[in-house]
């Protein structure tokens, strides 16, 4: 285990809850110096006391170990990619590029779009989420809203939470096009 990275995660839940060190450490039960030495990572805590720190931050006990990195999984290899197809998987897949996919707080997608094709029949909106498209190969057309833009290769669209939007290639060649979706907003 990593204590610097533990003791920035305990540090960093204790600023959010807006309390000091000595505040803390007496709402937890803890000596200030213990928990000084904790976020510096200069401290090896016990079970007990990571326990105590937890219920004072109110939160589970394992989300102290969330920062822990397996830097293995931070690499994305193209061979290992999971697809994603939509309901018309004869026109669109998406390249899940994200690496550490579940672990990570931001989503990117490639997706190819065949020739004459569009993303849905209808249109899509991301309740809590935003979302960049670049246009990475090809030229697109994206419907914002019910109004159609055109899109060049290199071309980029921010669609915010809520905007109603689909994809649409009418060339006849086939297009990529890059997703960065952030984190839910929830």
């Amino acid at each position: 285990m990593n204590d610097h990275r533990l003791g920035q995660t305990v540090l960093n839940y204790r600023k959010k809850s807006g309390m000091t060190i000595r505040e803390f450490a007496d709402y937890a039960g803890i000596s200030t110096s213990l928990i000084s030495q904790i976020e510096r990572g200069q401290a090896n805590p016990t079970l007990s006391v990571l326990k105590l720190i937890a219920q004072a931050l109110n939160v589970p006990l394992f989300t102290l170990f969330i920062n822990e990195i397996d830097t293995d999984s931070l690499i994305s290899r193209k061979h290992d990619r999971k697809k994603v197809y939509r309901e018309n998987s004869d026109h669109i897949v998406y390249d899940v590029l994200t690496p550490d996919f579940m672990k990570a707080h931001i989503e990117l997608l490639l997706m190819d779009l065949n020739a004459h094709a569009s993303t849905t029949e209808s249109h899509y909106s991301h309740d809590n989420q935003e979302e960049i498209a670049v246009v990475m190969k090809g030229q697109s057309y994206v419907e914002l809203e019910g109004t159609e833009y055109f899109l060049n290769e290199g071309d980029v669209v921010r669609i915010p939470p809520n905007v109603k939007h689909r994809f649409l290639n009418k060339s006849d060649e086939s297009n990529h096009i890059l997703f960065v979706l952030t984190p839910s907003l929830v």
